[in-house]
């Protein structure tokens, strides 16, 4: 059975058939979200951490690049359409981080940013051989809120769902 891919997936290479964008917490699936919502900007008004815009389609996605996300659930009050869950007692998402070979203590540079800015502390750092500390990251306790993300000076945080994505 082939997926099919848009233009744009294909130039990007992305040729798995899933969407690269990062939904507001609490989305339902992708395909629910795109048929239901109605694209007024409602959650992207309502989001006090400003890290909601658009996708080039008009949709919700979230940009870690301007904060992270404390899980107010602002989004999914504002919301008319039925594009979010009703329940925000659940997970808002199976988003986590991931430390790619980008990150500075890796290539021998003093840094703990991403650490320090983790409120769950799903990031720590393990001394090493050499007098150096290098972050490990905590999956169970990973919230995928994007605060290590934002500051990493390197870009070496990757967030991505894990399992089913929404």
């Amino acid at each position: 059975m082939s997926q099919s891919i848009s233009r744009a997936q294909f130039i990007r290479g992305n040729f798995s058939g899933k969407h690269c964008y990062i939904r507001p917490p609490w989305s339902k699936q992708e395909i629910e979200l795109v048929s239901n919502c109605s694209r007024c900007n409602d959650c992207i008004s309502a989001c006090p951490e400003n890290i909601l815009t658009t996708d080039p389609k008009g949709f919700p996605k979230i940009d870690f690049k301007q904060g992270e996300c404390t899980f107010c659930a602002e989004c999914v009050s504002a919301c008319q359409a039925d594009v979010f869950t009703n329940d925000t007692d659940l997970s808002p998402w199976s988003l986590t981080a991931s430390i790619t070979s980008k990150c500075l203590p890796l290539q021998g540079i003093v840094c703990g940013r991403c650490a320090e800015e983790c409120e769950t502390a799903a990031i720590s750092m393990k001394l090493i051989a050499g007098g150096i500390t290098i972050p490990q990251l905590n999956i169970e306790t990973c919230s995928g809120c994007g605060a290590c993300y934002r500051i990493c000076p390197t870009n070496a945080i990757e967030l991505s769902y894990t399992g089913e994505t929404p």
